[in-house]
């Protein structure tokens, strides 16, 4: 059974020590044994993310590859029914919560599949609960 939907703000706070929480730490032990939910656009977040940071210097690849190896030991499943959902639900919820539509299709994958959405997005966070879906914040 899937314990969450994944944003890529929290994943990422995992590889950057000065963004990481105790709340996030926490969830990570946590998703050691559960399955975390993530729209298909996930990695491509995720690489864009690690791709810049590493250009600014802000991380080695030798850190990107640690990092990348922490994500491989978790049990990530993709939805690959977010892009089909992208011309109508996802745009649907970008429009009436005032997100991108990026973060929509984090929050219309963790409406459908009825599970708590973890971000530290708070405009994504707000729209979340406001559509009576649960919210991990790492704050």
């Amino acid at each position: 059974m899937t314990a969450l939907v994944l944003d890529s703000s929290i994943a990422l706070c995992w590889c950057f020590e000065d963004e990481s929480t105790e709340a996030t730490r926490h969830l990570l032990e946590h998703l050691r044994t559960d399955t975390v939910a993530v729209p298909n656009l996930w990695h491509v977040e995720i690489a864009n993310v690690l791709a810049l940071a590493e250009r600014r210097q802000r991380i080695t690849a030798a850190e990107t590859a640690q990092f990348i190896a922490l994500l491989d030991e978790l049990e990530i499943d993709v939805d690959e029914e977010t892009w089909t959902r992208a011309f109508t639900r996802v745009i649907d919820l970008a429009c009436e919560e005032r997100l991108t539509a990026y973060d929509a299709a984090y929050l219309e994958l963790a409406m459908r599949r009825g599970v708590p959405l973890a971000s530290k997005d708070a405009d994504l966070c707000d729209a979340a609960q406001r559509l009576g879906v649960s919210v991990f914040r790492a704050d």
